[in-house]
């Protein structure tokens, strides 16, 4: 039989299949993943061809090949272990949830995330969260980082889980199509579901005052049907997002407003550093290109962890 993965627990995987039945199912012993060496060999989203097997009264299923994905996203873990995981595959939509404190999301964390969805051709819409908290001077932030994203060329809109404000144009955007829902814990992903499907109730935590971070509403990815004719795969909150390799050559092409002025550098494998004649660099000067994105990819052009760093580069 063939299914969906609509939740994966690590051993145990809930698949749907192409009649709308859900089976537990686990790998078969010898299941190879085609070479992509990550934490979770099959992730949410995946399409699986299982068998039915019986365990006394059990019955389960024993997935024992995947379809090839049509893209997935994928991070590196920043603690210690570097392993990767795949976020979740086969989507068409993703949304990134950001917000200015309680927690905050850094820009450098945002351009992780576009960097790795443009590699893997998934396209992404930022979603500022929780505009009705913001007072004056944290409103004028968001809208000029929303100016930055969008001139770019991404979507951006500020929405309120709480309030509603623009929830409806996130759904119009989301009808027939499969999205995930991303971003740092405490940035309300569990909310926003919520109040988009008030009838999936998802579990939802309050910040914590001492350190203004997100608590782990959501253990695991998982997969639902919404009543729109939509499906929203809910993900774990994510405190770092950490590269997968990406080749140096091929960085700045991940970057639009970089790969637009390419052409026009004297070197067609520019780098963008301290090569002479650079566009990207004389854009930068001329303040046409954020100095937020430029810090973020030297940051990843030289493998540094997701923070930034005070040398030349910076403007002050």
């Amino acid at each position: 039989m063939k299914g969906i993965v609509y939740k994966s627990t690590g051993s145990w995987y809930t698949v749907k299949t192409e009649q709308g039945v859900f089976y537990e199912c686990r790998l078969k012993g010898k299941f190879r993943t085609r070479g992509i060496k990550t934490t979770n060999p099959i992730s949410v989203g995946d399409k699986v061809f299982f068998e039915i097997d019986n365990l006394g009264d059990h019955e389960f299923g024993v997935i024992y090949e995947i379809e090839n994905r049509d893209n997935y996203i994928i991070r590196k873990s920043v603690n210690l272990s570097k392993q990767t995981q795949i976020i979740a595959a086969n989507i068409d939509l993703a949304f990134l949830i950001v917000t200015l404190n309680n927690p905050p999301t850094s820009t450098a964390f945002i351009d992780r995330f576009l960097v790795t969805s443009e590699a893997y051709g998934i396209k992404t819409i930022l979603l500022f969260n929780k505009i009705d908290s913001y007072n004056q001077e944290e409103l004028v932030t968001i809208k000029y980082l929303a100016h930055l994203y969008r001139s770019i060329g991404y979507e951006c809109i500020g929405i309120s889980a709480k309030t509603g404000k623009n929830l409806d144009k996130v759904k119009v955007l989301m009808e027939n199509k499969v999205s995930v829902f991303s971003g740092h814990s405490g940035v309300g992903k569990s909310t926003l579901v919520n109040a988009i499907e008030p009838s999936l109730n998802l579990k939802t935590n309050e910040i914590s005052d001492q350190h203004l971070q997100g608590q782990h509403t959501t253990t695991f990815a998982e997969m639902y049907d919404l009543s729109f004719d939509a499906q929203i795969i809910d993900t774990p909150g994510i405190k770092g997002f950490g590269m997968v390799s990406i080749d140096k050559e091929e960085l700045s092409g991940f970057y639009p407003e970089f790969f637009k002025l390419k052409e026009h550098c004297k070197f067609h494998n520019c780098l963008h550093v301290e090569e002479p004649k650079c566009a990207v660099k004389d854009a930068l000067e001329h303040e046409e290109i954020a100095w937020s994105r430029y810090k973020s990819y030297l940051q990843i052009l030289e493998g540094e962890e997701e923070h930034y760093r005070k040398d030349v580069y910076d403007k002050e």
